[in-house]
């Protein structure tokens, strides 16, 4: 890769950079004025230095290639982190890097590579923060270097056309029981009394469960669970053609997704129902639940054009 001829490749000077050059400058002028040869060599040193800092931080990002993205569950208004896979051709060379994503709709912050761990397969997290829901597009991955000495930064960008799903907000929610499995409760199975751990009390829990040191720990009531205790399913129901695009419908979705990861915290199985006009649509599981949230659209008529565009954005 001969990133000198590459147009992606960016140099810029930096202070410190400037600095050292006026130095250098000074100490350059001083040498011709009076002829002083430890002068000389020192501006020899000097200029040396700034060669090899430029030819090393060049060195830094060569044999370098970008593989994939890795994603988790990334959701709208709260930092999650992307997993950069690289394939590294020099897996023993130092290169201290700083990478930078740039998103549509959101922010990110630079992640790290240090090199050298002598393994092919690097990997590095960027940890970003999406403004909405829904399908979000990463431009452009950036490897910046300013190693070793800091007085060039060379930046070598890469075009990127990769999607990744941000879900709903999870906005906390208050369960309650419903007809379609909306219980708030487990069942333990017939025969087994093995207490597996504790979790917080909710309404229908039997007293003789009470972890009593757990809830002086905690200042609240918690419960023990049992060992094969079977989780009560949650039901949940979306119907889009009730729902105009706008503030509420996101509103609702946002709550949604807390009841979802609430079940998960609880570890309850997740039951979703979409209503739409192409027919029903059930859903089982968090990540399939999260991401038909992520992709839902609402079917009612809008007031206006304009609310339909911008209303991702909640306070």
């Amino acid at each position: 890769m001969k990133l000198w001829n590459d147009r992606r490749l960016r140099l810029s000077i930096t202070r410190l950079g400037l600095e050292y050059l006026a130095a250098l400058l000074l100490v350059g002028i001083f040498a011709a004025n009076t002829g002083n040869n430890l002068l000389y060599l020192v501006f020899s040193l000097m200029t040396a230095v700034f060669l090899v800092s430029g030819w090393v931080s060049r060195h830094a990002i060569q044999d370098l290639a970008f593989v994939r993205i890795e994603e988790g569950n990334l959701f709208a208004r709260v930092r999650g982190h992307l997993r950069l896979r690289l394939r590294d051709g020099a897996p023993k060379r130092f290169r201290a890097l700083e990478l930078r994503l740039e998103m549509e709709g959101g922010r990110t912050e630079p992640g790290f590579y240090s090199g050298g761990p002598g393994q092919e397969d690097g990997r590095v997290v960027v940890h970003i923060f999406p403004e909405r829901r829904g399908w979000t597009r990463l431009s452009s991955l950036e490897m910046r270097t300013s190693y070793p000495f800091g007085f060039l930064e060379k930046a070598w960008r890469i075009t990127l056309d990769e999607t990744f799903l941000v879900l709903p907000h999870p906005r906390s929610t208050l369960l309650k029981q419903g007809p379609k499995g909306e219980a708030v409760r487990s069942i333990p199975k017939p025969g087994s009394a093995s207490p597996d751990g504790a979790r917080p009390f909710r309404e229908g829990d039997s007293i003789h469960r009470v972890h009593w040191k757990r809830t002086a720990q905690r200042g609240e009531p918690w419960v023990r669970t049992l060992e094969d205790e079977e989780p009560a399913g949650q039901h949940l129901v979306l119907d889009l053609g009730k729902w105009k695009p706008g503030v509420e419908f996101e509103k609702e979705l946002e709550r949604l997704s807390g009841a979802v990861l609430q079940a998960r915290i609880q570890r309850r199985i997740v039951h979703l129902e979409i209503r739409s006009k192409a027919g029903n649509a059930n859903v089982e599981g968090f990540k399939a639940s999260w991401r038909a949230l992520a992709e839902a659209q609402a079917e009612g008529e809008s007031d206006s054009v304009g609310s339909a565009q911008g209303d991702h954005r909640l306070p």
